[in-house]
C-alpha cells in the first residue's frame, strides 16, 4: 500500500481578476506581433498560404486588473495551425466569451503576392504587396475593414514643363482602406493603385521593359494629388465600396522630405 503523503495542489494567485480601484476601463487590452500562419482567398488560385502578423484585443471593464494574455494564443491556436479568413467572426467571438469582454479586436497584416509579366518581354515574376484585415466585434455586430499597400512610379508634371531634359521620378506608396458592402478582392486594390500612377512597378525587367516604363511614366505625369484623386475616382465608381481611405506618400528623389496626401470618403 502506497504511504506517500499527497501533495495538496498548489494554489496561484489570480492577480488579474483583482479589483482594481482606479475605476478606468480599458478600451483595448491583448497581444501584438504574434507571427501566424494564414490562408487568404486568392483570385486567381482560390487560396495563398502566407504568414501574417497579428493583434488581438478586448476592452477591460474598470473593475478588474488585467486580462489573461494566455488566453488569446490559446483562441488563435484552437483553429489549428493555420487561420483562414472565414474564420475571423468565430475568433472575435471566441475571444469575447474567453475573456468576458463585450467588444474585441483583430489585427491581420501580411505579405501578399502576384504573378506580373513584364510589359514587354512578357517575362513572369512574382511582386509582393502588404495586405491587412482590422475587424471589430461589438455583441453580434462586425466591423471589417481590408487595407493594401502598393507602390507605383510617380512622375512630376512641374519638373517635366520645366527641365529640358526629362523630369524626376520617383516611387509612391499608396495605402487603400476600404469597407464594403460585397466582397472586394486584394488584386481589385492593387489594380486600382497600380493605374493610380504614372506607371506600376514589376519586380523582373528587361531593358526593353525598363524603356516602355520609363517611356509610359513620362508620357503620365502625375503629382502626389494626382495620386489620391486617381485612386478616389476608381471607388467612387465602384458599388461595392462604402466607405474608403486613400494615403499616398511620395518618396522624393531630389528633396529631402516625402510628399503625402490623403481623401477620406465620409
Amino acid at each position: 500500500m502506497d504511504r506517500t503523503p499527497k501533495k495538496t495542489p498548489l494554489k496561484l494567485d489570480d492577480k488579474q481578476s483583482e479589483r482594481d480601484t482606479r475605476e478606468l476601463r480599458i478600451d483595448k487590452v491583448g497581444v501584438r506581433g504574434l507571427r501566424f500562419p494564414i490562408q487568404v482567398r486568392d483570385k486567381a488560385r482560390s487560396v495563398q498560404n502566407t504568414i501574417a502578423t497579428i493583434g488581438m484585443f478586448v476592452d477591460l471593464p474598470k473593475e478588474f486588473k488585467g486580462t489573461h494574455m494566455s488566453r488569446f494564443v490559446e483562441v488563435l491556436n484552437a483553429h489549428g495551425s493555420s487561420i483562414h479568413v472565414e474564420n475571423i467572426n468565430e475568433i472575435l467571438h471566441e475571444l469575447q466569451k474567453k475573456l468576458n469582454s463585450a467588444t474585441s479586436h483583430l489585427e491581420i497584416e501580411f505579405p501578399y503576392f502576384m504573378s506580373k509579366k513584364s510589359p514587354v518581354s512578357r517575362r513572369e515574376s512574382l511582386m509582393d504587396y502588404t495586405a491587412r484585415f482590422d475587424a471589430a466585434a461589438c455583441g453580434e455586430e462586425i466591423d471589417f475593414v481590408l487595407t493594401v499597400r502598393a507602390n507605383v512610379t510617380t512622375l512630376c508634371p512641374c519638373s517635366k514643363a520645366i527641365a529640358k531634359y526629362g523630369a524626376h521620378n520617383q516611387r509612391g506608396e499608396v495605402t487603400v482602406a476600404i469597407r464594403s458592402r460585397k466582397i472586394v478582392w486584394i488584386e481589385d486594390l492593387i489594380a486600382t493603385i497600380e493605374r493610380s500612377g504614372s506607371s506600376e512597378l514589376y519586380a523582373l525587367l528587361k531593358r526593353q521593359d525598363e524603356k516602355a516604363v520609363t517611356e509610359r511614366a513620362y508620357e503620365n505625369p502625375v503629382f502626389v494629388e494626382d495620386l489620391v484623386r486617381n485612386v478616389a475616382l476608381r471607388l467612387n465608381a465602384d458599388a461595392r465600396v462604402s466607405w474608403y481611405k486613400v494615403e499616398a506618400e511620395n518618396f522624393e528623389s531630389i528633396h529631402n522630405h516625402n510628399a503625402y496626401a490623403c481623401i477620406e470618403k465620409a
